[in-house]
């Protein structure tokens, strides 16, 4: 088994292999669409709405293991494209709410069918138990990575 890992220049080429190709799917779908967006703008608008009310910058970077200095720049271009809004939490002067605005609910609206199909044309051809096999393991992978 370690052997055919070898043969393919390792799991970590592998995976990003697979990973730039489902980045291209999206970023075609975004410039198909006319959106002007990349995938780490999608992540954080999509995790925003998501998350609704309780949406806020320091949720964004525990939810989706950014760090700060990367998700305060992305929302700092996602404020500057009037997609959200920031402004502190009533009563809680430490923490940004971060709220969709009237265009960001539309770009939500115009991408998100077309994200829910791209999640379905990952899968395509697998059956549940092959999937959960899958993710169970991507989770050791990582686990035997966090555990050093």
């Amino acid at each position: 088994m370690l052997n055919h890992i070898d043969e393919i220049s390792g799991i970590g080429l592998h995976l990003d292999l697979v990973l730039r190709k489902v980045q291209d799917a999206y970023l075609r779908k975004f410039e198909e669409l006319e959106v002007d967006m990349t995938i780490e703008q999608w992540v954080i608008l999509h995790r925003i709405s998501q998350l609704g009310d309780e949406a806020s910058q320091r949720e964004i970077v525990r939810s989706n293991f950014r760090n700060r200095a990367t998700t305060s720049r992305v929302i700092g271009k996602l404020e500057s494209k009037d997609w959200i809004s920031k402004t502190r939490f009533e009563g809680d002067q430490k923490r940004f709410k971060l709220e969709l605005t009237t265009k960001g609910r539309e770009i939500i609206s115009k991408i998100e069918p077309h994200a829910n199909l791209l999640r379905k044309q990952a899968v395509n051809g697998l059956d549940t138990v092959a999937f959960e096999t899958f993710l169970k393991v991507l989770d050791q992978i990582g686990a035997n990575y966090s555990a050093k």
